[in-house]
């Protein structure tokens, strides 16, 4: 007997969840023989390891910088004021949408980590590097959430084409042109949105 698809989805879960659970006992594993310690919810390293790491750092030589990273340094760091209009425009918008719609909100921390500056082997540059683009990259996903519940509040259909890159609640959305579907689920997707789903 072939599965149906609400199966296949739930095997694909299911492994999706183990392929995670692999990798983060990995990652945890390598960290912690890095001298990783979480001290009140934030990373620090053994005072051994932190010198280990700080011994691989590479000096600042901006003199040797290649041109074309310099010209692009101002478009690159120029974006730091739209991603920040977007994190502040995005949680005003939940804030007032997602409490009148009575639907849970999207914690801003699970999305904007910024951590990689306590990286000892990293000079000054290298860490504001990767400030920006964990926030850029976490402020990017916290609105595509909020975006994403947004979409499954108002109107949760797959579009007729073909999306590249589709958020992970598009695939429980109705058919395109399936009518009676979305009529008969609507209060559904709405009823999982207020309990956290």
């Amino acid at each position: 007997m072939a599965e149906t698809l609400e199966q296949l989805i739930d095997r694909l879960r299911a492994v999706e969840a183990q392929i995670e659970a692999a990798f983060a006992a990995r990652d945890a594993e390598r960290a912690a023989a890095a001298g990783l310690v979480i001290e009140a919810g934030k990373p620090c390293f053994k005072a051994d390891a932190l010198r280990r790491q700080k011994a691989h750092r590479k000096g600042l030589h901006l003199a040797r910088t290649p041109w074309p990273t310099l010209l692009t340094m101002p478009l690159i760091y120029g974006m730091a004021l739209p991603l920040m209009m977007l994190d502040l425009s995005v949680s005003l918008y939940q804030l007032g949408c997602f409490t009148a719609w009575r639907i849970q909100r999207v914690r801003r921390r699970d999305y904007v980590v910024i951590d990689r500056h306590r990286l000892g082997y990293l000079n000054l540059v290298q860490k504001l590097n990767c400030v920006f683009c964990g926030y850029g990259n976490g402020v990017i996903a916290y609105a595509r959430e909020i975006t994403a519940r947004t979409e499954q509040y108002w109107c949760p259909i797959k579009h007729a084409l073909k999306v590249k890159g589709s958020h992970d609640r598009y695939r429980d959305f109705q058919a395109y042109g399936d009518a009676e579907g979305y009529v008969a689920s609507s209060g559904s997707y709405r009823e999982r949105l207020k309990r956290g789903a």
